[in-house]
């Protein structure tokens, strides 16, 4: 497969929502969820300053809340939210019509939960003819959950790549690179990214 092209982009962020694990799921890594947040609402205030349309999604918001603050606060103007019922992305009409009308074939998938609801919208949208790529670590599931939903993909064919590696393809020059963090120097790094 090619670099990933931003201008043929759409990042959807799945399902980030406020109460999504409520205190007494004792087998989520607080931190390690945390660490994710902060990766997202980095590269979605990149994906705004190099204008990559944003569709996020929100499953069952009356019980599971709405998008953390940390990733709403960075959303573009622009950015579609959508409720979402069905697992994979795809298999909402809304949120597919959303996506659709991006224009764009290559979707950016970060978010939760990495083996059901990252894996089934990857497996979904490839099926039907975009490329799908997974920031593996902008994504996760509690446990043992998040290498196997990454082997899964692995295993249909479907791009991971990190956090570091989407902005690099994103800006592939030195150049480029330079130029966007002299101009977005208020942007300060995730956790866990070295550029």
């Amino acid at each position: 497969m090619p670099l990933i092209d931003r201008d043929d982009c759409a990042l959807v962020i799945i399902d980030v929502q406020t109460d999504f694990y409520p205190p007494q799921r004792l087998d989520v890594d607080r931190q390690r969820f945390q660490d994710m947040v902060g990766r997202i609402a980095w590269i979605t205030s990149v994906a705004d300053r190099l204008e990559i349309p944003v569709v996020v999604t929100e499953e069952d918001p009356a019980a599971s809340g709405h998008t953390v603050p940390e990733i709403r606060e960075t959303l573009p103007a622009e950015a579609v939210t959508l409720p979402k019922n069905a697992f994979a992305v795809w298999d909402n009409p809304d949120i597919a019509t959303a996506i659709e009308a991006t224009g764009r074939t290559t979707t950016i998938l970060v978010g939760i939960e990495t083996d059901i609801c990252v894996a089934h919208s990857a497996i979904q949208l490839h099926h039907a003819g975009k490329r799908v790529v997974v920031v593996d670590d902008a994504a996760y599931s509690p446990g043992p959950a998040h290498e196997r939903g990454l082997r899964r993909l692995a295993g249909r064919g479907i791009e991971t790549l990190s956090t570091k590696e989407l902005f690099y393809d994103w800006m592939r020059t030195i150049e480029a690179a330079d130029a966007f963090h002299d101009t977005h120097a208020d942007l300060t790094l995730p956790p866990g990214v070295r550029l």
